[in-house]
């Protein structure tokens, strides 16, 4: 009874992951970017290397993509310096230990993985400019966050889970997890205003 009941139950996660990944991804779409917190103020410092912004990112990968986000400053032409990249995946890089990531919670990491800052396997991104008030503060919550995520399991807490819990902590409203990441990061950007 209980070897039956034990199949059963993979065979329901394998089904659970299997119909979250039955659609396909677009073709990469524009960067968007949301003035609304740090531009909301008439006194806006004048120097604009003094910016600083989250990205909410997705991007290709061999499998159905990943999601994640990119924080830091931005200098004077609007790009990043020196960039941090936070976000949820196995831990190895054997694909046993991914697949294995299916069935049961597998060790994971919370920061930069391979493809991560390349713009050619960008699928989807939503960068909110932020003041250094509110930056501190996203950061503090990643940090935590991060320090508090050991495991990945793509059904149960996935790159999508990661990125939802700091984009609550920041206030915003957030799709489900089994989405792709490129339509998570899409619905995310639309159900905020972005």
């Amino acid at each position: 009874m209980t070897l039956v009941s034990g199949r059963s139950t993979i065979v329901a996660l394998l089904a659970l992951v299997a119909a979250s990944c039955q659609s396909q991804d677009n073709k990469p779409q524009p960067t968007f970017v949301s003035n609304d917190r740090a531009l909301r103020t008439a006194a806006m410092p004048a120097r604009a290397a003094q910016r600083h912004f989250i990205e909410f990112r997705s991007r290709y990968a061999l499998t159905y993509g990943h999601s994640y986000v990119i924080f830091g400053r931005l200098n004077q032409a609007g790009r990043m310096v020196n960039p941090d990249v936070a976000g949820l995946a196995p831990k190895s890089e054997d694909p046993n230990v991914y697949v294995l990531g299916h069935l049961a919670p597998v060790p994971a990491s919370t920061g930069w993985t391979d493809g991560d800052l390349e713009d050619a396997y960008r699928s989807a991104s939503w960068r909110v400019l932020l003041t250094e008030a509110e930056y501190r503060k996203v950061v503090a919550s990643i940090r935590k966050l991060q320090a508090s995520s050991p495991l990945w399991h793509a059904s149960l807490y996935n790159c999508n889970a990661f990125v939802a819990d700091i984009a609550r902590s920041m206030g915003y409203k957030t799709p489900g997890t089994w989405l792709r990441p490129q339509q998570f990061i899409t619905k995310l950007r639309e159900m905020n205003g972005g």
